[in-house]
């Protein structure tokens, strides 16, 4: 999906900006033949650096080249844009209709500041996260829970571009937070356990004092998932794949459920199953479900669940066209949902994909959720 949507933007930009310029069509053709490339750099990288999931190359290289593709995402949009109110304002002002759709020096000024809006998000995309507190107050949930603190980390994609020294930091913030529980929802890696697992090695130094619990998201299953299943449990982190715990805070239970994730189909894997993996639960205890893709959660809010965590989107990586991301994902991209009594949070995560590593407006996260009471909801007479 993604080479589709780089390369409709790649073409519009050759016919927008490329082919109105006053040079020679060897020129032409070469400027276009290069930004295809970087379009679609990924055939390059699945083909001869490993995989695309994750390219054995320097990381350097990938903020480089998440440079040059965030840089023509960009200035596609922008030219659309350009292109759009061009057309609008024909009849409102025409000497404003020509300065916008023409080859003009305007376009070129677009160009540079896709340019910086490129660089902007690759150095946005890479930072160690900040942390984002926010207060869910779920309907039925017990007073005993009420202040529970839970960190969610999710899509942190350890990577040549996030790397253990990255971790280390993402793990030392996490655990100063001193939660009462802390949680992965997938995507934790990019790559193979050879190659990768120095980079989640920091992940056996998360510690809270209801344990560390985690799901697997649909990038543990591109390169050997079950050499990562191992590799996980070895750090000490209890995945949990349609499963779930039953813990204990001021007296009060509550039951954690994880699931695997579809993408478990391509290798004959476990698919997610909420059913079995609420099966056996005291049906007094309330839940939370650790589910990487947000769209399900219309069907665990009719299982009865009280909390979803979910990551996946990233956020949308960028303001405007994460109205896509949004409509791919059941309307949830980011933040807090309600949905029946269900309260929905989807993380922006922590790291992102090493092969579009840019962020716009949608700025990553360690998130710190802080659990409240609310009173249950009367059903209508």
């Amino acid at each position: 999906m993604f080479h589709l949507y780089a390369g409709i933007i790649a073409l519009y930009v050759i016919l927008r900006f490329v082919r109105p310029l006053p040079w020679g069509r060897t020129a032409k053709v070469l400027l276009s033949a290069l930004i295809v490339v970087g379009a679609e750099h990924h055939v390059v990288t699945r083909n001869v650096f490993g995989s695309m999931a994750s390219p054995e190359v320097p990381g350097w290289l990938l903020m480089g080249l998440g440079w040059a593709t965030g840089t023509l995402v960009v200035f596609g949009l922008l030219l659309i844009l350009s292109d759009l109110l061009g057309c609008l304002s024909r009849r409102v002002s025409p000497r404003a209709s020509r300065v916008l759709l023409a080859p003009s020096g305007w376009r070129c000024g677009l160009l540079v500041l896709a340019a910086c809006l490129g660089a902007l998000g690759v150095r946005e995309a890479v930072r160690v996260p900040p942390v984002k507190t926010v207060e869910v107050a779920i309907p039925g949930w017990p007073q005993a829970l009420d202040g529970l603190r839970i960190v969610q980390l999710t899509d942190l994609h350890a990577s040549r571009l996030l790397d253990a020294r990255w971790m280390e930091q993402v793990v030392a913030r996490s655990n100063a937070l001193k939660a009462d529980l802390i949680v992965i929802t997938g995507d934790m890696v990019d790559g193979s356990p050879a190659a990768r697992v120095a980079d989640v090695k920091p992940l056996q130094d998360l510690a809270a004092p209801l344990g560390v619990l985690a799901i697997p998201g649909n990038h543990e299953y591109y390169v050997d998932y079950l050499g990562w299943v191992d590799a996980f449990q070895k750090t000490g982190l209890r995945l949990l794949r349609n499963e779930h715990v039953t813990l204990t805070h001021a007296g009060q239970r509550f039951v954690v459920a994880g699931l695997t994730d579809r993408v478990a189909e391509r290798i004959a894997e476990t698919m997610p199953d909420l059913a079995g993996a609420l099966a056996g639960r005291d049906p007094a205890d309330p839940v939370i479900l650790l589910d990487h893709r947000p769209g399900n959660a219309p069907q665990a809010a009719q299982a009865g669940v009280s909390l979803q965590l979910s990551g996946h989107t990233h956020g949308g990586q960028i303001l405007g066209p994460d109205r896509l991301a949004k409509w791919m994902n059941g309307g949830f991209v980011s933040g807090l949902y309600d949905v029946g009594d269900l309260r929905l949070y989807v993380s922006n995560g922590a790291g992102l994909w090493p092969g579009f590593p840019v962020r716009l407006g949608r700025r990553n996260e360690i998130s710190e959720l802080v659990l409240r009471a609310a009173p249950a909801r009367q059903a209508p007479r």
